[in-house]
């Protein structure tokens, strides 16, 4: 069964959006859908483009209000 998480990070810039993103995908299982929220406009390029290198999928980035973006990743 596929697991769902949703991760707030408004408020954190990089490095430490990168790094919670990391830590919170270590937790999931392969397959597990994460939703990070983002108010720092340079992690919304730079964890997408992290977290792609590492193996991961991402499924979508919607901005949802000025300066607030959602990002959906898979576990690999």
């Amino acid at each position: 069964m596929t697991q769902e998480i949703e991760l707030d990070l408004t408020g954190d810039v990089c490095p430490f959006t990168f790094v919670k993103t990391k830590l919170q995908l270590e937790q999931l299982e392969s397959g597990d859908l994460l939703t990070v929220i983002f108010d720092h406009a340079p992690a919304v390029e730079n964890v997408p483009k992290s977290v792609t290198n590492e193996g991961h999928t991402v499924l979508g980035i919607d901005k949802v209000a000025d300066k607030l973006w959602k990002v959906r990743i898979q576990k690999a």
